[in-house]
């Protein structure tokens, strides 16, 4: 079978390997010249019991050409056991009493392809997975269409490796490998690059490159000799992609990299002052790692402290960052508070999760928004811009980094779980490409008689630091005379320094790019999101024949945003909470009727649901 695109979907339970088998999969694609979309969708929790529903992990990739999200349904699922068959089929209706398949909810389409472990669903794995009787595919109601294949992949995992040394339980761990090869067969991926992949994934651990290698051929070559009574799938590559090298990028790992690209750019030590959280701690992970290139990172004891050692790296002169989500994000807001009256440049990471509190931190939300734009106290105006694909988190890492160091104020840069966790296609670019960075320096003629309040025509304050001769200053986080850089209570004087430090933010309006309408510009409808809904509300544009105006720039917002608004009956604006984004513009511009589609469900969008609201509209 030939086709555009196609979703598959790995399933099973946590410690089965489905994101590592995912990932091989993924990474394969994009080699081949597929564009990816990926989606890992894993429990917050401790190892569940095995088998049962609480503990299903899923890997979801969507590829071919053309591709904008990870897929609303699967074309191909592998189901490791009885529970992740279940969760597959009914979705968020799981535990629901006598819910079945129906179409509209489950996460594979009414064709698919369906390969299952027999050996996983004996009477105790269906027990385990709350099933009522001993045959699930009925009682699930799962329709003809679908194609069930049963594969006995527990034990041919084990006959695979009955000579291979490794003990039981080494041996199970490796049937996810049997399941990728099986795969790799329906796509008629060459299994030379699938080994390749393996033999870096185990450089550290030699002793399991054979064994893996093994019965992940012995899979591929069970598809092969069996033919399993279905077709073969091959995908349409990518078109028109500019001529460079690709490779498959995660959207916290494009984060680390695209400060690290800043830094060498502008001539600065990279600075990572951090505390662990989830799903933020990739960043400060890739970072450490990354000495060789100059990066210094400092795990600190708390959230609080990571982003003081960060404000004093700036103060010092690096480029300073921290990483955290939205619980760090309210710890940090004291300090950087701090950094908007000190008016130092820092980039603050928020990879947003589900909430409030610990919520649900491997699920994805955009539940931070009102917090990054307003959370502080004061009149305490920051720069928030938004990534909008895992690739693109490298250029607005890098973006994040210009704003700050060029206009001297705290940037906050948004991405969140589906961004950070989930993978992309990404052309490499080189350094040259790159815009230059040229941080606010401090005139010759100030030497000698420079304070910490002098500012350029543009508001923004000249940056001296320490160990430059004739610059001697301090710094404060209380109130400053704005002529002598002195403590000052005076009214006036506050009031002429707070309405300096917000012009210095709005200002920056002039120099981000205008607003792009996308789609039918022609429409009566406009579809509005932020972040990483773009994907999603791309293709549901595409649907609906409808115009896309998609934020990557939150405030301040792009200088023609009110003019396009203005121009559609009607204005949708389309984010994962309540309305937050909503709200803020209704702050900004006066005479739009900002209608609502909101989800909140740790989830990204599911494409047909938008177009559903829309057309009901």
């Amino acid at each position: 079978m030939q086709k555009q695109t196609v979703v598959v979907r790995f399933c099973g339970d946590s410690g089965d390997g489905m994101q590592l088998t995912g990932n091989m999969f993924s990474s394969l694609s994009a080699i081949l010249g597929n564009e990816i979309s990926t989606l890992p969708d894993f429990p917050a929790e401790i190892r569940a019991p095995q088998g049962t529903l609480g503990g299903v992990s899923g890997f979801q990739v969507c590829l071919g050409n053309g591709v904008y999200t990870p897929g609303d349904k699967a074309d191909v699922i592998v189901a490791m056991n009885a529970a992740a068959l279940k969760v597959c089929t009914l979705g968020s209706k799981f535990n629901v009493p006598g819910a079945k398949y129906d179409d509209t909810e489950t996460m594979y389409t009414r064709n698919a392809v369906v390969i299952v472990d027999t050996d996983s669903f004996t009477a105790k794995d269906l027990e385990k997975a709350l099933y009522k009787t001993d045959n699930p595919f009925t009682e699930l109601g799962i329709p003809e269409t679908v194609q069930i294949v049963p594969v006995a992949l527990t034990e041919l995992t084990k006959e695979s490796l009955k000579d291979s040394g490794l003990d039981n339980k080494a041996i199970l761990k490796s049937r996810n490998m049997f399941a990728l090869g099986v795969v790799c067969w329906l796509f008629s991926r060459p299994i030379d690059k699938a080994i390749h992949f393996l033999e870096g994934k185990f450089a550290k651990k030699p002793a399991l490159i054979a064994p893996n290698v093994k019965v992940l051929t012995d899979g591929y070559n069970y598809g092969n000799n069996t033919a399993m009574n279905i077709n073969t799938i091959t995908v349409e590559k990518a078109e028109d992609l500019e001529h460079g090298t690709y490779t498959s990028i995660a959207g916290n790992k494009a984060t680390a990299w695209g400060l690290i690209a800043a830094a060498h750019k502008c001539g600065k030590r990279l600075f990572l002052g951090s505390y662990p959280i989830t799903p933020a701690t990739d960043i400060m992970h890739e970072l450490a790692a990354r000495k060789d290139m100059g990066v210094m990172v400092v795990q600190a004891e708390d959230e609080i402290a990571g982003v003081c050692t960060a404000i004093g790296a700036s103060f010092a002169g690096d480029l300073a960052c921290t990483s955290t989500s939205g619980p760090g994000l309210s710890l940090k807001s004291e300090a950087v508070g701090l950094a908007v009256m000190a008016e130092l440049p820092l980039v603050v990471i928020d990879v947003q999760r589900g909430g409030p509190s610990t919520g649900l931190p491997t699920k994805t939300e955009q539940t931070d928004l009102m917090q990054a734009v307003y959370g502080r106290n004061g009149e305490c105006p920051a720069v928030v811009i938004a990534a909008s694909t895992s690739a693109n988190c490298f250029q607005y890492a890098y973006e994040a980094c210009k704003i700050a160091l060029e206009n001297m104020t705290p940037v906050i840069l948004m991405t969140d779980t589906y961004l950070a966790n989930g993978t992309g296609l990404w052309r490499l670019p080189k350094l040259a490409e790159l815009p230059d960075i040229r941080p606010q320096g401090v005139p010759e003629e100030l030497k000698g008689h420079y304070n910490a309040a002098l500012r350029d025509e543009n508001s923004i304050r000249y940056w001296a630091y320490p160990g430059m001769e004739g610059y001697e200053h301090r710094n404060i986080g209380l109130e400053r005379d704005s002529k002598t850089g002195a403590i000052s209570t005076n009214p006036e004087n506050h009031e002429r320094m707070v309405k300096a430090r917000q012009a210095k933010v709005d200002q920056v309006a002039n120099k981000i790019p205008e607003l792009k309408v996308q789609g039918n510009a022609d429409s009566d409808t406009l579809l509005v999101g932020w972040g990483s809904t773009e994907g999603h509300l791309h293709a549901a544009a595409n649907e609906l024949n409808c115009a896309l105006a998609h934020f990557n720039y939150i405030n301040p917002l792009p200088k023609n945003t009110a003019e396009v608004m203005k121009r559609y009956k009607k204005v949708v604006v389309c984010e994962l909470n309540n309305g937050q984004f909503a709200t803020l513009l209704r702050s900004k511009v006066q005479g739009v009727n900002f209608l609502q589609y909101n989800e909140i469900m740790g989830q990204p969008f599911a494409v047909e649901r938008i177009v559903e609201h829309v057309k009901a509209l």
